[in-house]
């Protein structure tokens, strides 16, 4: 159903030595995320095992939402920057919410 909350979990992984630029960028796309309309929550990790580790776990109001994220200047710019940044490319996960 188009009107489905969406939960994404979105792993990256810096490469080595460039997990704080990875950390400073990826906390420079929270204020704005969360200020879009169809976001309910957009939070950023750093895994305890590795430092080079970091997650999002983000839920929307619908797909269409999501959708719409994706295509904002601020995400497609640091999805264009992803190579030179991140070892291995991002892992994003899409789940519907059943309860």
């Amino acid at each position: 159903m188009a009107d489905e909350k969406i939960a994404v979990l979105a792993k990256l992984k810096a490469k080595d030595g460039l997990a704080e630029t990875v950390k400073q960028q990826a906390l420079a796309l929270v204020k704005p995320t969360r200020s879009e309309g169809g976001c309910i929550s957009y939070d950023f990790h750093q895994s305890h095992e590795d430092e080079n580790v970091f997650m999002f776990y983000e839920n929307w109001t619908s797909k269409k939402a999501l959708d719409e994220h994706l295509q904002m200047p601020y995400l497609q710019a640091f999805i264009a920057k992803a190579d030179e940044i991140l070892a291995e490319p991002l892992d994003v996960s899409i789940w519907k919410k059943i309860t």
